[in-house]
């Protein structure tokens, strides 16, 4: 036996061991499912199957970089580096970077984020002359974001009577219209959302076959983790790329299947059985994390599931403490309750804030826990709150981090053109949407050869936004000639972010510059980390352009809070912050 397998237990090992084909790991909650997949990773390579040879897709980026870096003790070399290893974001962005050109995309293209998404929403919504209560930015994008991971594009949305009519009968009859408008405005900024990496990439497999079988020979093992949490576009792409060797472990659990809301499709996982007939079925009962008393819980209500793979979940733990349940008349009541229980606790037993966690279903319900800790004094945390690269002033870098590598990105644009302040104000804007609109280009297309285009801007106003484009320029020049960190500080210092907020004094002023130095030394870290060995190399250093990637895909869950260095904090956040 391979020395590392001694660390699992009889089930887990089965697992690892299975490479006969297609496979399903059942596994509870806390049996130790992520270590089976670390593990198998480690035994694939081990069994001499190329690093390069191998996808594993996950939900974070941080449980990529753990596993990766735990595969590496468990070998003892490099090679786990090499593994197509992300969530499934990353990964497709990775593909789409290489062959989006197929579909009329150049490499650089740009990664909205929700912000940008809502914003440019905002902006056809007011274009349309239509009512922005009725129409929503989070409304719309939630539309068109589960269109997309339907695999429905805008012309199919607007041909398809279901949709529409129930657009109609929520008396928003105009969301087909939008929806084509906003795809037609991502790909003209050479922009795609979110959604939009895993929707472009079933097209690219989908219309181009040859791209496809590349890639189901390079990927000869795929793993999939929390496989009850896809959607169906997450589906349909695995299903395209396993088809051919059928050499696919997916590891969940159907009793832990809580994103439905974002599109999660539970038959996913419960259907397995009829994508793949010769599917082997593993299952981790084992809980090693909790006391018997909640597993037996949480046993009672899976139980009373209708659709289930059937397991039993079990522990050598203790017993622990009995499940406490108290019933409260309203929200004030369940503040104060947990509040005074937490200070119990911590006189009691001399705990510490950090032992403490609550969880809730929404964000909403935090008002009332936060008010009772406030006033008694108790320092919390909230996750999944603001997060670093959501803040105002490192948002701003980074689009002019966007400009500079992709200068047709118009939300970027409109973001920083006129930060910090230049004079170039919201009627010159609008007139510079307009010239856009009617043009089918860009903005950065429109400002960067003003005599060519008929936009009534007065000639004091085009040198302003000249001066821009002179700026963005002259970065956009040393792209392949300084490294990220060398750029980033570039553009800095020449677009006047540097200046403005060193001249704020305030303690707000003050912290966001260090944001700022913060970005900066992040960029510096990036610069010194290597590349994975079969990207491609234009430079011999890691550039703005390989950063701004990166960034694009983070998640709240990768980046964290950086309120301040005190952990000494009860935790709150919701259940589904909480799962990731």
């Amino acid at each position: 036996m391979i020395d590392f397998l001694k660390e699992l237990n009889e089930p887990q090992q089965k697992a690892v061991e299975y490479t006969g084909g297609p496979m399903m790991v059942i596994a509870g909650a806390g049996s130790g499912k992520t270590r089976v997949l670390t593990y198998k990773v480690a035994y694939l390579i081990h069994s001499g199957l190329d690093p390069f040879n191998i996808l594993a897709l996950t939900f974070t980026n941080k449980a990529a970089r753990e596993m990766k870096s735990r595969v590496h003790q468990l070998l003892g070399s490099s090679d786990a580096r090499n593994v197509w290893m992300g969530t499934f974001h990353s990964v497709f962005a990775r593909i789409l970077r290489a062959e989006g050109h197929r579909l009329g995309y150049p490499a650089n293209f740009t990664i909205y984020d929700t912000d940008d998404s809502k914003s440019l929403i905002r902006s056809i919504v007011k274009t349309m002359n239509l009512d922005p209560k009725t129409y929503t930015a989070s409304y719309v994008l939630c539309r068109i974001s589960s269109a997309k991971t339907s695999l429905v594009s805008a012309a199919e949305y607007k041909n398809s009577f279901e949709a529409v009519q129930q657009d109609q009968l929520a008396g928003k009859p105009f969301i087909k219209d939008i929806y084509q408008r906003y795809a037609a405005a991502c790909f003209k900024a050479t922009a795609m959302d979110f959604d939009d990496l895993l929707f472009n990439t079933n097209i690219l497999l989908r219309d181009n076959p040859d791209v496809l079988l590349k890639y189901q020979n390079k990927f000869r093992y795929i793993l999939v983790d929390e496989y009850q949490d896809t959607n169906y576009a997450q589906y349909v792409i695995v299903k395209k790329l396993a088809a051919n060797d059928e050499n696919i472990c997916v590891v969940g659990d159907d009793a832990q299947s809580i994103y439905g809301f974002r599109g999660a499709n539970i038959q996913n996982i419960l259907n397995l059985k009829t994508d793949y007939p010769d599917l082997v079925v593993f299952k981790l009962e084992q809980n090693y994390r909790s006391t018997q008393n909640i597993v037996n819980a949480a046993n009672s209500i899976i139980k009373k599931n209708r659709d289930q793979i059937s397991k039993t979940i079990w522990t050598s733990n203790d017993t622990g403490e009995k499940i406490m349940i108290e019933k409260v008349n309203n929200d004030n009541e369940e503040g104060v309750f947990v509040a005074r229980n937490i200070f119990d606790i911590k006189m009691n037993q001399q705990r510490q804030n950090v032992d403490f966690a609550v969880l809730y279903r929404t964000n909403a319900q935090s008002r009332p826990i936060e008010q009772a800790l406030r006033r008694m004094n108790i320092p919390y945390r909230i996750y999944g709150g603001l997060s670093f690269y959501h803040r105002k002033e490192i948002k701003d870098l980074l689009a002019y981090f966007r400009i500079v590598v992709n200068p047709n990105d118009d939300e970027a644009l409109k973001r920083i053109i006129n930060y910090p302040p230049r004079g170039i104000g919201k009627t010159t804007m609008e007139k510079l949407a307009i010239v856009s609109n009617e043009n089918n280009c860009s903005l950065w297309q429109v400002i960067s050869n003003p005599g060519h285009y008929n936009h009534g801007l007065f000639q004091g106003t085009v040198a302003k936004t000249t001066a821009f484009y002179t700026t963005i320029k002259a970065c956009q020049v040393q792209l392949l000639k300084k490294d990220a960190y060398e750029l980033g500080k570039m553009i800095a210092a020449s677009s006047g972010m540097l200046r403005n907020l060193g001249n704020d004094t305030t303690p707000e002023g003050v912290s966001r510059a260090q944001n700022i130095e913060e970005l900066l030394n992040g960029l510096k870290e990036f610069t010194e980390t290597e590349r994975p060995q079969d990207e491609v190399q234009d430079t011999p250093f890691r550039t703005l352009n390989e950063f701004m990637q990166e960034v694009a895909l983070l998640t709240d869950q990768d980046t964290g809070n950086k309120d301040d260095d005190d952990n000494d904090k009860v935790t709150l956040m919701t259940i589904h912050a909480a799962k990731g």
